[in-house]
């Protein structure tokens, strides 16, 4: 008998070449990568892809799949991807921002200047509400610079979910309730909306680390925050990521990776700034020459 929260995962056997050769095409695509500890997740994942394509085969889901009939690879890496998180995740990264960051960043900023700080990925917004709100919050500065907030993923349905700002208590759980009143209005069921003026004020746009090409479109940023995602990619992909982000940060400009990440083992692009909160890395500024 199928279990019921499983309905196709044994219906449809998935030979270990099959696993592969999509681990292979999601690799290529995206830099994600899947080791044979995570089969139960893949199994799982694909089946769900073969019912809702009624393919009945994982070859007729592939041949589908290469083909991108109805934007399949959108959807399957949509099924791949993991968006768990909450509001003011890892904040000492954001006390780092405002206490160290900013500061450094403005001795080569005029009162009006941009600030482009860039969360990717977003995953489904928490990270860049948090951005915006903590600079509301603890920065004296805020309302003298143009702050632009970029948030990224590749997931089209995280993306979804961010520009509508829709959360329950779980996501809210390092929140005050005054930061609750303050910046969401309640909907139903215990869940909040994200203020519309805050909603506004993060442009939401898809994005691929590892794709060149793609990644040209974003430049200038003075912070990144790239957290809990180069995990899921091996060395080639890591370093591929770190050379694409080193491209849209402007020279002196400050990334911030997630908990069990480092810049250090991935690329010498970037030189380590530690500091009391938090350690973080930075592209180095222009020397005279401009390099």
């Amino acid at each position: 008998m199928v279990p019921p929260d499983v309905p196709v995962a044994r219906a449809v056997l998935i030979a270990q070449d099959d696993v592969r050769r999509l681990c292979e095409f999601l690799y290529r695509r995206t830099g994600m990568s899947f080791d044979d500890s995570k089969r139960y997740f893949i199994d799982r994942r694909l089946a769900e892809r073969i019912a809702a394509t009624g393919s009945g085969s994982f070859q007729s889901y592939f041949a589908t799949l290469r083909a991108d009939a109805g934007h399949e690879i959108e959807h399957l890496v949509n099924a791949f991807t993991v968006n768990e998180t909450y509001f003011y995740r890892e904040d000492h990264q954001l006390r780092c921002m405002t206490s160290h960051l900013l500061s450094d960043l403005l001795r080569r900023k005029r009162t009006g200047d941009s600030i482009r700080i860039w969360s990717i990925p977003c995953s489904t917004g928490e990270e860049p509400y948090s951005i915006a709100m903590w600079l509301m919050e603890n920065w004296s500065e805020v309302d003298n610079y143009n702050i632009e907030i970029v948030a990224s993923d590749i997931d089209t349905r995280a993306l979804k979910a961010a520009a509508e700002g829709i959360y329950g208590a779980r996501a809210l759980m390092r929140l005050s309730r005054d930061m609750i009143e303050r910046y969401f209005e309640r909907i139903d069921d215990g869940r909040v909306r994200i203020d519309p003026g805050l909603r506004d004020s993060v442009q939401f746009t898809q994005a691929n680390l590892v794709d060149g090409p793609d990644m040209t479109r974003y430049r200038d940023f003075d912070i990144v925050f790239c957290r809990n995602v180069l995990i899921y990619f091996d060395d080639t992909s890591r370093r591929v990521a770190a050379e694409n982000l080193y491209d849209c940060m402007r020279p002196g400009g400050y990334i911030c990776l997630g908990h069990s990440e480092t810049m250090s083992r991935i690329s010498p692009l970037f030189s380590v700034c530690r500091y009391p909160e938090a350690i973080v890395y930075q592209r180095p500024e222009a020397t005279d020459d401009g390099s």
